[in-house]
């Protein structure tokens, strides 16, 4: 008797019918609601640098790309404050907080040397010829060097 198993579900059901997983999801859901509001309040320059970190106990949590973008949304506190307050889903936001944490970048690539042609290298020992300052003949002469081959 071989052992047959489960067939797949959808990542959806899953996340419907395990209670950990739907808890997770149903408060991942809860956060975009609330990003979707906060954004409606916002100018739209500042859209993509503030974000819902958590909403728990009257207490609003943003996190905000770089103190620049902190500083501007603090003084619109008042404003927004208020403009949130007056939404059923803030109804008891008691204060707003602001926490900077940049966004985790990508690694960056290392800069890859263009190389040098030999129709390049070969223009510039002919032009190095011609020169009369040796420190420019010289110069001319290094760069040269760094040719490929194109054997």
């Amino acid at each position: 008797m071989a052992y047959k198993p489960p067939s797949a579900k959808p990542p959806a059901a899953l996340l419907r019918q395990a209670r950990p997983l739907r808890l997770l999801l149903n408060q991942a859901e809860r956060l975009e609601h609330l990003q979707r509001l906060l954004e409606s309040q916002l100018q739209p320059a500042a859209r993509e640098h503030c974000h819902v970190a958590s909403w728990r106990d009257g207490c609003l949590l943003l996190v905000v790309t770089d103190g620049h973008w902190a500083t501007r949304l603090r003084y619109q506190h008042k404003r927004l404050l208020t403009a949130l307050r007056a939404m059923e889903a803030f109804g008891n936001l008691q204060r707003i907080r602001f926490q900077v944490q940049p966004p985790v970048a990508a690694p960056k690539r290392t800069a890859q040397a263009n190389a040098l042609s030999g129709v390049a290298a070969r223009s510039l020992r002919e032009t190095a010829d011609s020169i009369q300052d040796e420190g420019l003949r010289a110069a001319l002469q290094r760069l040269a060097a760094h040719a490929r081959d194109d054997s």
